[in-house]
This record gives C-alpha cells, sequence and structure tokens, in this order.
C-alpha cells in the first residue's frame, strides 16, 4: 500500500481554506473537508445520531430523522460547555472517518501522490500528528472580516490566534491576492510535495 502524503489545510475564518482546497482538487490532490465528513456522518451514523439526542433531546432531528445541524448548531453556540460536549464527540469519529478515506486512497490501483484536507480547528483538537505537513492559509483581519459568511461567536475566543497557527505550519500562504494567484502558489507547492 502506497499511502498518499497526507496535508492539512488550517486558518482563521475567512481566511480562504475552501478556496485552497478547490485549487488542492484542480491540481491533482484528493481532496475532503471535516466539514464533509460531518456531513457524512450525521446522515449515515446511528450511533452519533442516538448520542445526539440523548443529549439534546429530539428538536433537533430534520424531517428525515437525521440530526440537524441547524439545530445543533443553535444550541452549541449558545452554550460554550454543549459546544466542547460536541467537539469531544465528534473529532474521534471524524478523525477515524478520515483515517478509513486516507487508507482506501492508498488501496486504490494508483493512489493520488497527496490528499488534503481542511481541518478548521487543526490545532486546537491537537490533530496535526496525523498530516505528513500543515498548511495555514492566512488573511489579514479586515479581509477574513469581509469574506466571512457567519458572524462572530463562541467559536472565536477558542480559536488559536492567527500568528501561532503560521508559527506551527509547515507552509503559510497569505491570501489577499487573487484566486489565480492562490491557484499559481498551491501548483508550486504540489510539485514540492511531490518531490518529497
Amino acid at each position: 500500500m502506497s499511502r498518499p502524503l497526507a496535508v492539512a489545510i488550517t486558518g482563521g475564518i475567512g481566511a480562504g481554506k475552501s478556496e485552497a482546497l478547490r485549487a488542492f482538487a484542480r491540481h491533482g490532490a484528493a481532496v475532503v473537508s471535516s466539514d464533509e465528513i460531518v456531513h457524512h456522518l450525521l446522515a449515515t451514523d446511528d450511533r452519533l445520531r442516538d448520542a445526539l439526542v440523548e443529549r439534546f433531546g429530539e428538536r433537533i432531528l430534520g424531517a428525515d430523522g437525521r440530526p440537524d445541524r441547524g439545530a445543533i448548531a443553535q444550541i452549541v453556540f449558545a452554550d460554550r460547555a454543549e459546544l466542547e460536549w460536541l467537539e469531544a464527540l465528534l473529532h474521534p469519529v471524524v478523525s477515524r472517518e478520515y483515517m478509513t478515506w486516507r487508507d482506501r486512497l492508498g488501496e486504490l490501483p494508483e493512489p493520488p501522490e497527496v490528499c488534503v484536507t481542511e481541518v478548521p480547528l487543526l490545532f486546537e483538537a491537537g490533530a496535526q500528528e496525523r498530516f505528513d505537513s500543515v498548511v495555514v492559509v492566512t488573511a489579514p483581519e479586515d479581509v477574513r472580516g469581509a469574506r466571512r459568511q457567519v458572524r462572530a461567536d463562541e467559536r472565536d475566543t477558542r480559536l488559536l490566534p492567527e500568528e501561532e497557527k503560521v508559527r506551527r505550519a509547515d507552509y503559510v500562504y497569505v491570501n489577499e491576492g487573487t484566486i489565480d494567484d492562490l491557484d499559481a502558489w498551491v501548483a508550486g507547492l504540489m510539485d514540492e510535495l511531490k518531490q518529497r
């Protein structure tokens, strides 16, 4: 089995992590986001569903009988203790799902050389050890503020400062240019990663 080189993308809200993930996909990396993994688990994992219902009640279920992210968000982003409980529940399950995905890539007849995962809480969850390289995408605070699609809430107070993420990264991209600039940087990084 030839395991792909595992890369994590992290950074603050509005920095452009998702755009960077799309650029890696364009340049041949296998990609997945933690958010996609959570969506999949909420739709399919009955043990996770049962744990959520036991904690929050059936009010968090959608019409399809599966946990509704919006209903859960209303609860946890208003209550730090509930957010911490949810993260403690999700992080190991998401991590296990990610490792399964990565192992399956290695079993393909022609495995990708690089796999990239967007992990917003990488350092906060202590998950950086699962990756060969960490990319931090950052941007000036005013740029991130203009890009963010959710209002500031309890999550922000629990995030590592940008400067600390940058200090811990293997690669850093300051995302204040165009998508073409980002794409060119990712193309160069992919070439470098494939040489490792």
